[in-house]
């Protein structure tokens, strides 16, 4: 059997298996983009953000 053959098989011939699938894989490719849109907009805006520049404006409260 060709890979082709085993992936329709065990994902696409039945509903109940394909439905989960889409979901988990919309699931899984939602994480990724954020996190990849996410380390792109860090780097891009390294020493422009708060998280960067807080030391020089934030006092420690005691």
């Amino acid at each position: 059997m060709s890979l082709s053959n085993v992936f329709y098989n065990t994902i696409f011939k039945r509903n109940s298996t394909f439905v989960p699938a889409v979901f988990a894989g919309a699931f899984a490719w939602s994480i990724g983009f954020e996190i990849a849109v996410t380390k792109f907009h860090d780097s891009w805006n390294k020493g422009k953000q708060w998280k960067d520049i807080r030391d020089k404006y934030a006092t420690v409260e005691e």
